[in-house]
């Protein structure tokens, strides 16, 4: 089995009313039961909006350094993820359009490379 991520830039989600935003819970929802019955889900779940609250660690200069707000480079940032479990490219690229159908906007999606010591 090969680990997949599925995640989205919250720039991406465009701009919605609230209505619109409540219609995609349950067809969202109904993608993490789906994967989960399947035994595909590692983790899913959306990131806190408020970009003030995020933080960021840096040690490139030999020094650990963290920081208020997000990497001062970065023009989109993440807003959620999905990590799943699959056989193969063909079952991660269907899930991942499941899961751009359910929210209703794009997904990115890439395979995780495996830990040297890591036991499959």
């Amino acid at each position: 089995m090969t680990e997949y991520i599925i995640f989205f830039n919250q720039q991406w989600v465009g701009d919605h009313d609230m209505e619109w935003f409540q219609s995609r819970v349950e067809p969202s929802v109904a993608v993490i039961h789906d994967m989960e019955a399947a035994g595909v889900l590692v983790w899913a779940g959306g990131l806190e909006e408020d970009i003030d609250q995020a933080f960021s660690a840096d040690a490139t200069s030999g020094t650990v350094s963290v920081t208020d707000g997000p990497y001062a480079e970065t023009t989109e940032f993440l807003g959620g993820l999905t990590i799943i479990d699959v056989p193969d490219e063909e079952t991660a690229r269907m899930w991942a359009g499941r899961i751009a159908e359910g929210c209703g906007w794009p997904q990115e999606v890439r395979r995780v490379k495996q830990r040297p010591d890591r036991r499959t």
